[in-house]
């Protein structure tokens, strides 16, 4: 475990899998502290699949491969490789056991600066090998409501910008996979209201790039957590369908995301997919701001 802190904001991050484990910021904790009762994790990178595989299973050149949901990031341990007073980088290179689930060779750099009250989130994905590499990348944070009372329906509310009216989204309908139907989702003053009856779908997947900035408030509409991205996707997520009384929600960047149903063919064809050519990196990333600090 490694610490990050300046005059506004304390990280911690774990060495498994290069995770954001805690934020505190105003002597309180801003980031899930992953209880299994509702889910273990806290803000695990994706990698190198967001979502899961029809039947996790795919297809590389004719040959099959089998993955689990969110790839193997998130389980495997990273290296810290620079470290500075107010950032820190980890690595994870390609090895014996990653090749199994993924003929790829690659290094996975991952990331944390903090510049005031924001803490800047990087990925950098280097190909390695002398074939052109397919993969996703995405983030999975999860943020505690404000004030939360499992006794209420109320849980905050989710802030898209006033001059968003209407998004478009997708949710899982079969073994977490996507059947490429789009729903409406109307906001009022950009703002989606938070209940414990909101993730009866499951996920709500932003595509086309829809959203760039998405701030959590709670329930008298005062901002305390924003994110900001340029992703293509962005998701949000709480389990409170399956137990309401999770205190948490998760935005999620994304540059990539689960299979449609039935999905068999290659898997550099699959929707949302990156594609690396041999000694070239990819950079992406994405920023959490504390807004009442």
């Amino acid at each position: 475990m490694r610490t990050l802190s300046n005059d506004k904001i304390t990280l911690q991050i774990a060495d498994k899998g290069a995770e954001l484990v805690s934020i505190v910021a105003n002597e309180t904790e801003y980031l899930w502290q992953a209880d299994p009762q509702f889910w273990a994790r806290h803000s695990p990178v994706l990698f190198p699949i967001v979502g899961r595989l029809w039947d996790n299973k795919y297809r590389n050149d004719g040959v099959w491969y089998e993955m689990k949901q969110h790839g193997f990031a998130r389980d495997s341990e990273f290296q810290p490789v620079y470290e500075e007073e107010n950032a820190l980088i980890y690595a994870l290179e390609s090895n014996e056991e990653t090749m199994k689930q993924y003929p790829f060779p690659f290094v996975l750099q991952i990331g944390y600066r903090l510049k005031e009250n924001r803490i800047e989130v990087m990925w950098t994905v280097e190909n390695t090998g002398n074939k052109e590499m397919h993969f996703q990348i995405g983030a999975h944070p999860a943020f505690y409501y404000r004030k939360f009372d499992p006794a209420t329906d109320e849980r905050g509310f989710l802030d898209f910008g006033t001059e968003i009216k209407t998004l478009e989204y997708l949710s899982p309908t079969e073994k977490g996979c996507v059947s490429g139907k789009h729903r409406t989702l109307h906001l009022k003053d950009g703002l989606m209201e938070l209940t414990r009856r909101t993730f009866d779908c499951d996920t709500y997947m932003f595509d086309n790039h829809q959203v760039r900035k998405i701030t959590l408030k709670d329930k008298e509409l005062r901002p305390y957590i924003s994110l900001e991205f340029s992703s293509p996707l962005v998701a949000i997520w709480s389990p409170s369908a399956v137990n309401p009384k999770v205190p948490f929600v998760c935005i999620e960047p994304w540059y990539g995301r689960c299979d449609q149903v039935g999905y068999r063919g290659e898997f550099k064809d699959r929707e949302w997919m990156q594609h690396l050519s041999p000694g070239k990196n990819f950079s992406a990333g994405y920023s959490i701001i504390i807004e009442d600090v």
